[in-house]
Formats: C-alpha cells, sequence, structure tokens
C-alpha cells in the first residue's frame, strides 16, 4: 500500500509531530509527511522538519486580508502536493469551514483533556490544565478527534485517562498528558493510514 500523503499544522514546540515523524521513521505508520505549516515563524516544530528534510512553510496571518482568504492558502499548499490527511498538532488557530469542508473526515486533532469535558472555545494549550487543576477532576486524559465546524465537537478516534495527583502542578500534570497524546495521536495517524477507521453519525469505528 502506498503510503499515506501527510500535512502538519503547527504552532508551537511540535513534540506530537515529532512522535508522528519517528513512527513514521521506524515503520510503525505508513505514512510520509509531504509538508508542514505553521501560523508562527518561530514554532520549533518547523526546525523538526528541517532536520527530517521536510519541506515546511511559514504562513504570516497579517499577510492575508481575511481568515478565509488565510485557509484558501493553506488549501491551496496541502492541494498541491496532494496531501491526503490533515494532523493538527498544537496548531492554535480555528481552521474556516471551507477547510474543513476541503479535507471533510480526513483532519485529526490532539486535545489535552478528555472530551466533551474541558473543550470548546477558549479551551487550549496550558489553559486546559489550569481548569482541570482549579476544578479538582480526579481524572483527565487526552482525545484524538476528527475535526468538524464546531471547536472539539467531531467524532472522538480515542481517548485515554491520566489520573489528577494532589501533588501534581501545572507543569507535572502537563507532562503526563502529553506522553498520552503522544501515544494516542500516534495510534490514531496508525490507524487511519491503514484505513481502520470509519465515521458512523457520531461515532468512529475502528476496523
Amino acid at each position: 500500500m502506498e503510503p499515506v500523503k501527510i500535512g502538519v499544522l503547527i504552532s508551537g514546540g511540535g513534540t506530537n509531530l515529532q512522535a508522528i515523524i519517528d513512527n513514521i521513521n521506524n515503520g510503525n505508520i505508513n505514512g510520509k509527511i509531504e509538508l508542514i505549516i505553521s501560523n508562527k515563524e518561530d514554532a520549533y516544530g518547523l526546525v523538526r522538519g528541517q532536520k527530517e528534510n521536510i519541506e515546511t512553510l511559514y504562513l504570516d496571518r497579517k499577510q492575508y486580508n481575511s481568515e478565509e482568504e488565510y485557509n484558501l492558502e493553506l488549501i491551496k499548499s496541502f492541494k498541491a502536493r496532494k496531501v491526503e490527511l490533515i494532523i493538527l498538532a498544537g496548531y492554535l488557530r480555528v481552521l474556516s469551514k471551507d477547510f474543513i469542508e476541503e479535507f471533510s473526515g480526513r483532519i485529526i486533532n490532539i486535545h489535552p483533556s478528555l472530551i466533551p469535558s474541558f473543550c470548546g472555545k477558549g479551551y487550549y494549550g496550558e489553559r486546559v490544565h489550569k481548569a482541570v487543576l482549579d476544578y479538582g477532576v480526579k481524572i483527565t486524559g487526552a482525545t484524538v478527534h476528527f475535526v468538524d465546524e464546531g471547536t472539539d465537537t467531531g467524532p472522538i478516534i480515542l481517548q485515554e485517562p491520566v489520573r489528577v495527583e494532589d501533588s501534581d502542578t501545572l507543569d507535572t500534570l502537563k507532562e503526563k498528558v502529553l506522553n498520552v497524546e503522544h501515544k494516542i495521536l500516534v495510534q490514531a495517524v496508525k490507524l487511519y493510514c491503514e484505513n481502520r477507521l470509519a465515521i458512523r453519525g457520531r461515532k468512529v469505528i475502528i476496523k
């Protein structure tokens, strides 16, 4: 089977991106990253890509008149490289309706909580872990899901829990959840590249 052509959107350090790269390199994922795009020029994820001789691109939102125009450039860039799967690996911008329609059922996102808890508008990055600690829940975790037009509302592919200890700080909790993110994002991408995921309404069936 031909490797699935993958496009990755990032905004930061790219540790989830690195997990994908490592698992492609060791043969666990039957995919090939064709392009990494960042909306931030100093995102270390771009360096990670360059080290692996993967094409990288920084697109500055300020150079475009609207979100729609910016997203059309994203679409154009990925389509030019025949990308089949889009992975959001810590991408902190909202995708446009056009983008989601263009790649419907082919966009995967990782979120650092057990959706539908601590998700939606305003819940991203460390804000999620702060909210978890402030609320006092005993279990949090990570979720990989397909992206639809809502915020963190698409069909769930995989989830894994993380226990919240009384001694946990923002940093310790973030680290524990990140380890789980790396694991289940890799699993989800592997399943997608093996054509083992089917969306049935709100549910994702693993074949």
